[in-house]
């Protein structure tokens, strides 16, 4: 049966404005016990359900363009799909995609990178990002298979600036994903290769600041990924379990930072003439510190030294100002989205929101 797009004569304008609400993490389960929004005191949206035109979206999975219906959704995601009124491939599936059909590794920014790591003794590709399998800023699968390909291409030395999750994933998970990478890298360690894990912290306390809301965090992670400076151990795990011992009930992304050291230096500073990869597919806690390594004139913090290295992003962070300058994956070209059809119709629009949410 055809769709009629001719007006139904029976509908007349209404006055006054209509109202879209996004009410991040407000959502209805499966089951009655620990479920917060159905415990909690909501009458006058209750009553709205009762009385108004009601239905309910999935926000998760391939409903919004993630690879599987296990993948959790998140606010970004959700704005997209809201805001384009369709599904398009998000950032996790785009790289997935890319990993398993080759087209990152035969990009010319991967080339860029592995031929600059390859190009003088003693450097080193390095991968700084989110280290879990949460799926809503970056994927360990994407690491390993990046890791393995670097040894493939001839790079011989890797390394590795964790920032520990404990929010899209369990509070106190580190160490499985830890323990995973470390026998992961220890099984490609042979014929020269070297990759280990050369620094971290808590998402929450270096780095991974978003809309400037505390450049601290994202000095504090400079000093630790590329200065080397930070309380030092021999190994992550021995770090992570030094922090709960202090703190017991302690979440992953609250760790203070860390830096690995072997002969009483660190393992891993990222120096003049290293490559540098920002795994995060997810672009507003990476354009911080996209900014101190690609701005000439940053004056968020003193960054003490400045490496000129080969740097880029998983995929580019800000349409608009081109963040960063190189990066592996080409994000979705959204056009036709809901604003822009009401705009084009002559309709005016408000549009309102947090700090936090409004990139």
């Amino acid at each position: 049966m055809a769709l009629s797009l001719a007006k139904n004569n029976a509908w007349s304008a209404r006055r006054g404005p209509v109202v879209l609400v996004v009410m991040d993490g407000v959502g209805y389960g499966k089951h009655k016990e620990g479920d917060a929004v159905a415990s909690a005191d909501m009458r006058h949206f209750r009553s709205m359900e009762r009385s108004c035109p009601s239905t309910r979206l999935k926000a998760h999975g391939t409903a919004v363009g993630l690879p599987a219906d296990d993948d959790m959704g998140n606010s970004e995601v959700g704005h997209n799909a809201i805001g384009c009124g369709r599904v398009f491939a998000q950032g996790a599936k785009l790289v997935s995609a890319s990993i398993s059909t080759g087209a990152m590794f035969s990009g010319n920014t991967w080339k860029a990178l592995v031929s600059n790591a390859k190009a003088g003794p003693g450097r080193a590709l390095h991968f700084m990002g989110l280290f879990s399998d949460g799926n809503v800023h970056s994927h360990l699968d994407h690491l390993e298979a990046m890791c393995a390909r670097a040894k493939a291409d001839g790079v011989a030395r890797v390394r590795v600036h964790i920032l520990l999750d404990g929010r899209d994933v369990g509070e106190q998970s580190a160490l499985e994903y830890v323990d995973r990478f470390e026998s992961f890298a220890s099984s490609l360690n042979d014929g020269g290769y070297d990759c280990r894990i050369a620094s971290g912290g808590g998402r929450q306390y270096i780095t991974m600041d978003r809309y400037g809301a505390d450049w601290a965090m994202v000095e504090r992670g400079w000093k630790t990924h590329v200065l080397g400076l930070g309380a030092r151990f021999p190994r992550a795990k021995a770090a992570i379990l030094h922090y709960r011992a202090e703190n017991p009930a302690l979440i992953d992304q609250d760790m203070h930072e860390f830096v690995i050291e072997e002969k009483g230096a660190p393992v891993g500073t990222i120096n003049d003439g290293d490559s540098v990869v920002y795994f995060n597919f997810r672009g507003d806690r990476a354009l911080e510190t996209c900014a101190a390594f690609e701005n000439d004139d940053f004056d968020k913090f003193d960054r003490v030294r400045r490496p000129k290295v080969e740097f880029a992003g998983m995929m580019e962070y800000d349409g608009d100002l081109h963040v960063p300058a190189k990066y592996l994956v080409t994000p979705p070209a959204i056009d036709r989205t809901l604003g822009e059809y009401l705009s084009g119709s002559g309709v005016p629009m408000l549009a309102i929101s947090e700090t936090q949410k409004f990139g």
